[in-house]
């Protein structure tokens, strides 16, 4: 979904003087306008995400139903409509549904968080997890594990504002006359690894028993996931979900160069700022969720984009696949 008054896509095409002729790409989709704004639904797009959503519900039933106690896939729909056997009622209801809802939401944050940045820097290796930012989510929540040892609502704040902090740190330190896209994975790879090498060092230095709940943590796993964790990401999902959706519109933008997107009246160091923001709060409340689960935000926008057959960022899409990838694994 973009909106209608995105600049025309243009290919080159040999002429037959030999010269290059950019002629104007008929862009997909139904324009529905209203009053002062105007909107672009992609069929395609549509297919694939209700696609995408339809899979995720089959995986997710089957995997409340597999299991030490296996529940029949009709139980199940029986008890998330409020029918719950006698069996059913626990072991759905409290210990398998908070599971796959958790990792449909920590897989739709990873996935919007990774087409926000790889889409900013113009570098698929422009992901949070890669250039630093979920590590600086990792590093908040240990350092909480470690010298708190607070519960898991601390731990989530910790991770949060361990990921804010660290996308600050990279955002100052890759600034130059403003943020360029090399700099800022370059800078962002290298705290990648020094957040990394200070975990380890606090690790060593810790009582046993923080270390084995920080280590614990730090794999990323659902298991155990309850209803407080679903919370937490479908409050990051409520909130900056949305944000994410209506930035689309100055991310496609600032894809086309910083000087095109000034030019086509977006203020570029604030668009960045706003998207660096919306990107890691969605990652770092991932990350409070379910710990640092790898590869799903490198992974999803560049399916995502495969599916739809767009160059654009495709957050919506991207959301899809990153619940579907996490609730498949």
């Amino acid at each position: 979904m973009t909106d209608i008054l995105d600049p025309p896509v243009t290919r080159p095409m040999q002429s037959p003087s030999s010269h290059l002729v950019a002629l104007p790409v008929p862009i997909r989709g139904r324009v529905i306008r209203f009053a002062s704004w105007s909107v672009r639904f992609d069929p395609r797009a549509l297919v694939v995400c209700a696609a995408l959503a339809g899979a995720t519900v089959v995986v997710g039933l089957w995997s409340i139903s597999v299991g030490d106690f296996p529940i029949p896939i009709s139980d199940v729909v029986s008890t998330i409509f409020g029918r719950p056997t006698a069996d059913s009622e626990f072991i759905v209801g409290t210990l398998r549904l908070p599971r796959v809802l958790v990792g449909a939401g920590v897989g739709a944050a990873f996935g919007m968080s990774g087409a926000i940045f790889q889409s900013l820097v113009r570098n698929p290796l422009g992901s949070p997890d890669i250039i630093g930012f979920t590590g600086g989510a990792s590093l908040g929540a240990v350092t909480t594990i470690v010298y708190v040892g607070g519960s898991a609502t601390s731990v989530s704040v910790g991770a949060v504002a361990g990921g804010l902090l660290s996308a600050l740190a990279v955002y100052l330190l890759a600034w130059k006359r403003g943020v360029h896209a090399f700099r800022l994975v370059l800078v962002g790879i290298g705290a990648g690894f020094a957040i990394n090498g200070v975990i380890d060092y606090m690790i060593t230095r810790a009582e046993i028993n923080d270390v084995q709940r920080a280590a614990v943590w730090l794999t990323g796993s659902l298991n155990g996931r309850g209803w407080d964790e679903v919370r937490i990401v479908g409050l990051a999902l409520l909130m900056l979900g949305p944000l994410a959706v209506l930035m689309q519109r100055q991310l496609d933008r600032l894809d086309l160069g910083d000087d095109t997107a000034a030019g086509l009246g977006v203020h570029v160091g604030r668009a960045k700022l706003s998207l660096v923001l919306v990107g890691v709060g969605l990652a770092a409340l991932g990350v409070a969720a379910a710990g640092p689960v790898a590869f799903v935000a490198f992974v999803s926008a560049p399916i995502a984009r495969r599916l739809v057959s767009s160059p654009r960022a495709c957050i919506v899409p991207a959301a899809f696949v990153g619940a579907l990838v996490t609730v498949a694994a």
